[in-house]
């Protein structure tokens, strides 16, 4: 597979940002790399961006022209909140500045935002009662999910505002008839929580579509199980799991680190 960055613009770029931006640029880079391996492709559309660290003020985001599987650390675009390139690059335009580079502005406890449309997040985003307490990956998003209506697609700024007003304090939102979008104070979070809501959604699908009678999980269980689930986040489960992760991206391609 041909990949637009070459060892020699990596190695460049590397000398010019800090040790800290360029093992988040490696970090967002695997999760582009990881989310194409498990399906969450739209040809080149879709965005996972990041808060640069050390400048709040600044994104990181693919070019909008490659797809998943071709991101490398170095191929990430900087950008300020309106848009403006900080690098040698055309503006941000759509999704990236409505959605991306509005939410980070937004919300400063936030610094990574991942939107894809996926067949199954698609799908649960389109069913009236949204995301059913139907399996287990379900509870752990037990009263975290917000939604919002489709407006037509993020081309315009006018769309910004009511984004940012339904999703409010939730980190989790369904966009109606569209996709998900799944913010996180990491990059590593943000991953993983769109890992668990894609199973869930997968799982909804699979236990709707066959017509028969199903069972919820009653909420007081939803309830327990959410706190059981952020306690074990909170024993080092999310480290574990993103070790693992990097693992995997090294054997499906390591050019991602360029």
């Amino acid at each position: 597979m041909n990949h637009p960055a070459t060892p020699e613009i990596a190695s460049s770029l590397r000398a010019r940002v800090s040790p800290e931006e360029w093992t988040a640029r490696v970090d967002l880079a695997a999760c582009h790399r990881l989310l194409a391996h498990y399906g969450a492709n739209d040809l080149t559309y879709n965005h996972l961006s990041m808060r640069v660290p050390g400048e709040p003020d600044h994104l990181l985001i693919k070019n909008p022209t490659m797809m998943f599987e071709e991101v490398t650390a170095s191929s990430l675009l900087k950008f300020d909140f309106d848009g403006n390139p900080l690098q040698d690059s055309a503006r941000l335009r759509g999704g990236g500045l409505v959605i991306h580079a509005g939410v980070l502005a937004a919300r400063g406890d936030l610094n990574a935002v991942f939107h894809t449309h996926t067949a199954a997040n698609m799908g649960v985003s389109s069913q009236k009662h949204g995301l059913l307490m139907i399996n287990q990956h379900a509870a752990t998003f037990y009263g975290r999910i917000a939604y919002h209506t489709f407006g037509g697609f993020e081309f315009n700024m006018d769309q910004r505002a009511p984004l940012l007003a339904s999703l409010g304090a939730h980190d989790i939102m369904l966009l109606r008839n569209h996709g998900a979008l799944v913010c996180a104070r990491s990059v590593q979070d943000a991953f993983f929580e769109h890992h668990f809501l894609e199973t869930a959604c997968v799982g909804q699908i699979a236990a709707l579509a066959g017509g028969a009678e199903y069972t919820l999980i009653d909420e007081a269980v939803c309830a327990h199980a959410l706190v059981q689930a952020q306690g074990a986040e909170r024993l080092g489960n999310r480290a574990k799991n993103w070790s693992a992760c990097l693992r995997q991206a090294e054997r499906l391609d390591p050019s991602f680190r360029e």
